[in-house]
């Protein structure tokens, strides 16, 4: 530090400062001379302190000026054992990110004259104080930093094996937990972008999570991530805290995997899966590179890594993902337009009604089916026809938007994509007219050839806006596959023997059962008619009046979720999706029929039918309000 950056700091003149360090300071005021006093002192200035001392020994000291210290103890600890070892002694400085701590920092190790010291800096201008170093002589060895003469741990490549140990476990929606601001973050969530390349799985900036980030829940939510990788421990922690807080389980919602700054052992819980950072053979190795540069020796390969650094201490935070671990869902039927139309009274002949809404979505009962079992954590192929418009661009969109798996889809060059012109009056009741396009091309042989979909199904969902003959192909591959089938008669204007006897759950509404069954006026009469037709479980759905279940053990109603009506159009197709998610985790039937009530309260809840479809966090979470005992395995 020479006399002219003190006369800078402190606000003065050189001759100013001269005086004051020379004892001639009569006729400078008392203010004056104790700042300038204060800042020689803070950063260790003495008159002609620059000029290095003529001796050249050595004083085998070597300095450590690190960003902060309360990280980790393990590089000091892998610093000062090689240091010992070579007969050095350490002489320690924290920054504590603050730039005008570093520079006083560096004024004391240079009036000490160490011979090297390893240097974190506390941002990339810090190189700007280098040349105190290089004026007294002293080598510099920089750590963590983004300078190319820096040595750093290679982060990138902790990043890319903690990602693929994530991927080793089927999860593609993953995300990146980073601390703003921080080398390392850049640096794992670098490994991690280049994992996902790797593994030709699309990137996109919603994977970036900070963990400060209040809307933090709704992004992990409405990403539905079903694997995170944090680049900090505590960072891990605090996100196991809040997921805790919001009901999701680890690892059986989200798989968390973490960098690890030292050993933890006083932690027994909870546990998470962890790449333990090797910072003591990083500070052993730094050590050892500059004490060779210190007496001119050539320094050994700077090698880090052996294969256990790159071994997660336990796999107690991972799983596979939800969709993973049980049995798929297949959904075959109707894929349209919706065109809805908000109106007071339904049109009449002769009348001209006039819409103060509208709106134009993905609809159909197979797409809408499919997509409310994605979002409450399905794994969901769907099977279907639509045209090669351009409402078809926009329905691989939606559905790869919601993970519904696209692979059972075909275009039909001859035909348009099905469409649905959709009433809702103001009491929330609906009517429907079909413009069935390429629906109505879906054939049996369609069907057969997307067969090898069923292999691992659990259940089929059926609807019957497609030729009868096709609904009974794929229950009969269903069946031969060992999935169950649920089957919505929609529009279906007599009841095919061949359909309900490979149907294990028949669900039409009140409407649909008593066309299908004219003979009988009462809900309980037409239930046992299907359920002595060969159909062992039969729901019928009865909208703000709920449902009403025949099977062998059960013949019952339950009652609807209270929730308020908007537009009933999406209703049963909520409470299929939801029927059908729930059986598949293993839940009793009228467990998963009330948790299927709720699920058409929300959707009935909201305007149209793919917008309204509940995710799994927001029906849980409210049923965790109303009726817990229902999520209670």
């Amino acid at each position: 530090m020479t006399i002219k950056e003190i006369a800078n700091l402190a606000g003065v003149s050189i001759s100013t400062v001269s005086k004051i360090v020379n004892n001639k300071a009569e006729n400078i005021n008392v203010e004056t001379r104790n700042r300038v006093l204060k800042i020689v002192k803070e950063y260790n200035y003495t008159p002609y302190g620059t000029a290095k001392n003529a001796s050249t020994a050595k004083t085998f000291l070597i300095g450590v000026l690190l960003k902060h210290t309360s990280q980790d103890n393990l590089l000091l600890n892998g610093i000062m054992a090689t240091a010992q070892k070579h007969g050095y002694t350490i002489v320690i400085c924290n920054s504590m990110d603050s730039p005008e701590k570093e520079l006083k920092n560096i004024t004391t190790l240079c009036k000490h004259k160490i011979d090297g010291v390893i240097w974190e800096p506390v941002s990339e201008r810090s190189s700007e104080y280098e040349h105190y170093f290089k004026e007294q002589e002293i080598f510099v060895s920089y750590i963590n930093s983004s300078s190319a003469r820096s040595h750093c741990l290679d982060f990138v490549q902790m990043g890319y094996t903690a990602t693929q140990k994530l991927l080793d476990y089927q999860h593609t929606h993953i995300a990146c937990l980073m601390k703003p601001d921080s080398l390392r973050s850049s640096m794992v969530f670098d490994g991690f972008r280049k994992c996902l390349f790797d593994h030709e799985i699309p990137y996109s900036e919603d994977m970036k999570l900070f963990i400060s980030d209040p809307e933090l829940h709704q992004k992990i939510t409405f990403g539905r991530f079903t694997g995170i990788l944090s680049t900090h421990f505590e960072s891990a922690l605090d996100f196991y805290e809040k997921a805790d807080r919001f009901h999701r389980n680890i690892p059986s919602d989200i798989s968390l995997v973490s960098l690890r700054e030292d050993a933890r052992e006083a932690i027994c819980f909870p546990r998470i899966s962890s790449l333990r950072i090797p910072y003591e053979r990083f500070g052993s190795k730094v050590c050892e590179n500059l004490i060779s540069l210190c007496e001119f020796r050539e320094a050994e390969q700077f090698s880090l890594f052996t294969p256990e650094d790159l071994l997660l201490d336990h796999e107690e935070s991972l799983d596979k993902p939800p969709a993973c671990r049980y049995k798929k869902i297949v959904s075959v039927g109707s894929i349209n337009t919706d065109i809805t139309l908000n109106v007071d009274e339904f049109p009449s002949p002769g009348s001209t009604t006039v819409t103060n809404a509208s709106s134009i979505a993905l609809g159909g009962k197979g797409a809408n089916q499919a997509i409310g079992a994605a979002k409450l954590g399905r794994e969901v192929f769907i099977i279907g026809k639509i045209g090669n418009d351009y409402d078809s661009a926009m329905i691989y969109d939606t559905l790869k938007k919601e993970q519904v798996v696209s692979q059972g889809l075909r275009r039909d060059s001859n035909a348009i994509t099905g469409k649905a012109y959709i009433f809702v009056e103001k009491n929330a009741e609906s009517c429907i007219t079909l413009l069935p396009g390429a629906n109505q091309n879906l054939t049996p042989e369609d069907v057969l050839s997307k067969e090898h979909l069923m292999e691992g199904c659990g259940y089929c969902l059926i609807s019957t806006e497609i030729p009868e003959e096709t609904c009974i192909q794929a229950a009969r591959i269903a069946q031969k596959h060992h999935a169950k089938t649920i089957v919505k008669p929609a529009a279906l204007k007599h009841l095919p023997d061949a359909l309900l006897c490979h149907t294990d759950i028949f669900v039409p509404n009140k409407n649909e059962a008593a066309l299908l069954c004219p003979e009988e006026t009462t809900i309980e009469k037409q239930a046992d008619f299907f359920y002595e037709s060969g159909c062992p479980v039969v729901i019928i759905t009865l909208g703000h009046n709920g449902c009403y279940l025949k099977s062998a053990t059960h013949n019952c109603y339950f009652p609807a979720a209270d929730f308020p009506s908007i537009d009933s159009t999406g209703g049963a197709d909520a409470f299929i999706a939801a029927l059908a998610s729930y059986l598949t985790e293993g839940y009793p039937l009228i467990k998963a029929i009330k948790i299927a009530s709720y699920a058409a309260g929300f959707c009935i809840s909201r305007t149209g039918v793919v917008p309204a479809l509940v995710d799994r966090i927001s029906l849980e979470n409210h049923i965790r309000l109303v009726e817990p005992e229902l999520l209670v395995l």
